[in-house]
C-alpha cells in the first residue's frame, strides 16, 4: 500500500520542480530545493493528511526554501533572467522559435505574472487550481494572467514589426 507521500505529494514533483526552476534558473538548485521540501513534507506527513490545501502548502514551502537559499547566499537579486526551457515533444522550427521568444519575454514580467502564466499556459492548470495553488483570489489570477498575455502579445508584435 502506498503512503500519503507517494500518492499525494510525489506525483506533484514535476510541476513543483518547474515552478522552482522558474524562480532560481538553476537545475541543481531547483532539485535541491524540491528535495528539501519533500523531506519536510515526508516528516510532517501525518499533519499534511489533514491539510485543506496541500498544493498551497507545498508552494509556500518552496518559496520559503528559495528565500532561505537566497538569503544564505546573499543573492536576493537572483530571481531574474530565464533560461530556455526545452520542449519535451518535437515541434516545428517556427513553433519552437515562437515558444523560445515567449519564454524570453516572460522574464521581463513581474514574478507573480510569470508564475501564473507558467501554471496556466505550461502546466495547463485551471484558474481555480491556480488560485488555490498560490493562495490568491480568482480575480487576482485572471488579472495577472491578462496582464501577462497582453504584455507578451505587445512585445511579440513589436518584435515582428522590427523584422
Amino acid at each position: 500500500m502506498k503512503s500519503f507521500f507517494e500518492t499525494h505529494i510525489w506525483p506533484k514533483r514535476s510541476k513543483l520542480y518547474r515552478l522552482v526552476y522558474l524562480w532560481v534558473k538553476d537545475r541543481a538548485m531547483a532539485e535541491d530545493i524540491v528535495q528539501n521540501v519533500f523531506e519536510k513534507s515526508f516528516q510532517r506527513e501525518t499533519e499534511l493528511v489533514q491539510h485543506p490545501n496541500l498544493s498551497g502548502w507545498l508552494v509556500k514551502s518552496l518559496k520559503n526554501e528559495v528565500l532561505m537559499h537566497f538569503r544564505a547566499s546573499k543573492r536576493l537579486d537572483g530571481l531574474d533572467g530565464l533560461e530556455e526551457i526545452q520542449a519535451s515533444e518535437p515541434v516545428s522550427e517556427e513553433t519552437n522559435d515562437s515558444v523560445r521568444k515567449v519564454m524570453v519575454l516572460l522574464k521581463d514580467l513581474p514574478l507573480k505574472q510569470q508564475e501564473i502564466f507558467q501554471l496556466r499556459e505550461v502546466e495547463g492548470m485551471s484558474y481555480e487550481e491556480i488560485a488555490e495553488y498560490l493562495e490568491i483570489s480568482l480575480e487576482q489570477v485572471k488579472v495577472n494572467l491578462h496582464r501577462a498575455r497582453t504584455k507578451i502579445r505587445e512585445k511579440m508584435i513589436a518584435l515582428k514589426e522590427r523584422g
